[in-house]
C-alpha cells in the first residue's frame, strides 16, 4: 500500500508541532499495528513496515515459538488496509502528539528551578493565580504571593520558578513572588556587574511587602558594589523595587569579619559596639540610646532582617541598659535550698549544679536559716556574682565569706586593744602629773612639819 500523501501530511505536522518526524512515524507504525490485530483472522504477531521514499506501508505477520524467536514470516498486508489504518491511526497519532508536546515543554522547563520567568495574569481565585507564560501556564499558589498585591488580568508580572513538576496533563511550573531569590534574579537583570562577576550577592533577607536587605561584596577593588547597585541616580534599584511593587530595599556591602558585618546589616542605625559569643551564636549589639528604637525596627523588623542577613542572633541593647546589667540591675529565677550538710544552697531554675551560700558570697550559713536579706530574694537571685552586686540599694554590699572571718577577726583585735591601752592609761599615769587631792595632802603635811 503506497500512500506518498499521507506522509507529506504527517512531515507538516511534525514541523507545525515541532515533533520530530521520526517520532511521528513511530506513533504511525503502532497504530497501524493496533488496527491490524482489531482485523479478523489477524495473526498474534505483527509488525509494520514504512517506506519514507515511497511511503508504502506493509504489514509482517511473524509466527514465534516457546522461546519467542521467528520462526516464519509473511506479508499480510490486507487490501482495504489504507481506509482501516486512517480511521484508526487517528487517534493513536493525536494522542502521541500531546504526549510528546507535553514531553517537550517539560524538558523545556525541567531544570530550570530558580529561574525568572516573565507571564501574563490569565486567572485569580482565593487558592492561587494562573500565569500565561507562552506555551505553558504556571502556577502561583496562594502562600507564594505578597499579601496585599493586586493581580489584575492581563497585567504582566515577573515570578521565580520554585519547582517543576511532571503529571500526566503535562507540566506544571510552580511560581513563587515572595522568595527571596525574586529580588536577586531581579538585580541580576538589572546589573550587568552581577553577571559578569564583579559583583556578588552574598546573602539576601526578605520579608515580602515590607523591606529586603542584601549584602553585596566587589572582586574588583576599583569598583563600588553598593554603588553598582544602585546604579545612576538609583536607576537600577528603582526598577527592582518597581517590580516588587513598592518593597524597600536595603544594600549594604559585605564583611568577612562578623563584628563589622553585622553592625553594616542593622543600617541605617548607627552602632557603637559588638559583642560576638561564638559557644550561643548570639551577636551582643550596642547602640546609643537614641538609635535603640531604629536599629529594632518597626514590630522588630530590622533587627529580624539583619539576623537573617548575617547568620547571628542579635540581641540589640542601649547603652542604659549596658551599664544597668554591668552594675548588676539584673536577677535570675530560682530558689534557695536546703544542701546535704544543712547549709543553703542556690538552685538556678534553668537547672544545672546547684551552689553553696558562700559560693555566692553570702558567707557560711548553717542550721538551714537564711539571713534577712537571702530570706528576703526568695524568687530571685543575682545573676552575676553576688559580690559584685547588693541585694536591695539601701543596704550594704554582702562581703564574701573569707573576708567576712577576717573583718570578724579584726574587729575583736581592735576592740581588746582599745580595753589594754585603757587599762595601761589607768595604772601606768605620768608620775610628773599630780591630781589636786595628792596636792592638798602635800600642802597639809608641808604646814604640819
Amino acid at each position: 500500500m503506497k500512500n506518498p500523501e499521507m506522509l507529506e501530511a504527517l512531515s507538516a505536522l511534525a514541523i507545525e508541532k515541532g515533533i520530530p518526524e521520526e517520532v511521528m512515524l513511530e506513533a504511525l507504525a503502532n497504530a497501524l499495528v493496533t488496527a491490524y490485530k482489531r482485523m479478523p483472522e489477524a495473526a498474534e504477531e505483527a509488525l509494520v513496515e514504512i517506506d519514507v521514499e515511497t511511503g508504502e506501508i506493509r504489514v509482517i505477520a511473524q509466527e514465534l515459538d516457546e522461546d519467542g524467536n521467528v520462526t516464519r514470516e509473511w506479508d499480510d498486508t490486507p487490501g482495504d488496509f489504507g481506509r482501516i489504518a486512517a480511521q484508526t491511526a487517528k487517534q493513536v497519532i493525536l494522542q502521541r502528539i500531546r504526549e510528546a508536546e507535553r514531553e517537550m515543554k517539560y524538558e523545556e522547563y525541567a531544570g530550570r528551578e530558580g529561574d525568572i520567568v516573565t507571564g501574563i495574569i490569565q486567572q485569580t481565585d482565593a487558592r492561587y493565580t494562573l500565569l500565561d507564560l507562552g506555551r505553558v501556564e504556571a502556577l502561583l499558589p496562594q502562600a507564594e504571593q505578597v499579601p496585599g498585591d493586586r493581580y489584575d488580568h492581563g497585567s504582566r508580572m515577573k515570578a521565580y520558578i520554585v519547582e517543576v513538576r511532571k503529571t500526566a496533563k503535562g507540566p506544571q511550573i510552580v511560581v513563587s513572588r515572595t522568595h527571596p531569590g525574586l529580588v536577586r534574579r531581579l538585580f541580576e537583570l538589572e546589573v550587568p556587574e552581577l553577571l559578569d562577576g564583579v559583583v556578588e550577592i552574598k546573602a539576601v533577607a526578605r520579608e515580602p511587602g515590607h523591606r529586603t536587605k542584601i549584602a553585596v561584596a566587589s572582586n574588583d577593588q576599583n569598583v563600588d558594589p553598593v554603588g553598582a547597585c544602585v546604579g545612576a541616580r538609583g536607576m537600577r534599584v528603582r526598577q527592582v523595587v518597581n517590580e516588587l511593587r513598592g518593597e524597600k530595599v536595603d544594600i549594604v556591602p559585605y564583611s568577612g569579619e562578623s563584628q563589622e558585618f553585622v553592625m553594616r546589616a542593622l543600617a541605617p542605625a548607627k552602632v557603637r559596639e559588638v559583642r560576638i559569643h561564638e559557644d550561643t551564636g548570639i551577636a551582643e549589639v550596642i547602640v546609643p540610646d537614641f538609635q535603640l528604637s531604629l536599629a529594632i525596627g518597626k514590630e522588630g523588623q530590622n533587627a529580624r532582617l539583619a539576623a537573617r542577613l548575617t547568620g547571628w542572633r542579635v540581641d540589640i541593647k542601649s547603652e542604659t541598659q549596658l551599664a544597668d546589667e554591668e552594675a548588676g540591675g539584673g536577677y535570675a529565677e530560682g530558689e534557695w535550698v536546703e544542701g546535704p550538710d544543712g547549709q543553703l544552697m542556690w538552685q538556678p531554675a534553668e537547672g544545672g549544679e546547684a551552689i553553696s551560700a558562700a559560693e555566692a558570697g553570702y558567707g557560711t550559713i548553717a542550721g538551714g536559716e537564711a539571713p534577712p536579706e537571702i530570706a528576703a530574694a526568695t524568687a530571685t537571685a543575682p545573676e552575676v556574682a553576688p559580690e559584685t552586686r547588693d541585694l536591695d540599694d539601701e543596704e550594704p554590699q554582702a562581703p564574701a565569706a573569707e573576708e567576712a572571718a577576717v573583718h570578724v577577726d579584726a574587729t575583736v583585735a581592735d576592740e581588746a586593744a582599745d580595753e589594754l591601752a585603757a587599762d595601761t592609761d589607768l595604772d601606768e599615769e605620768d608620775p610628773g602629773v599630780r591630781t589636786e587631792e595628792e596636792a592638798e595632802i602635800e600642802e597639809t603635811a608641808g604646814d604640819q612639819s
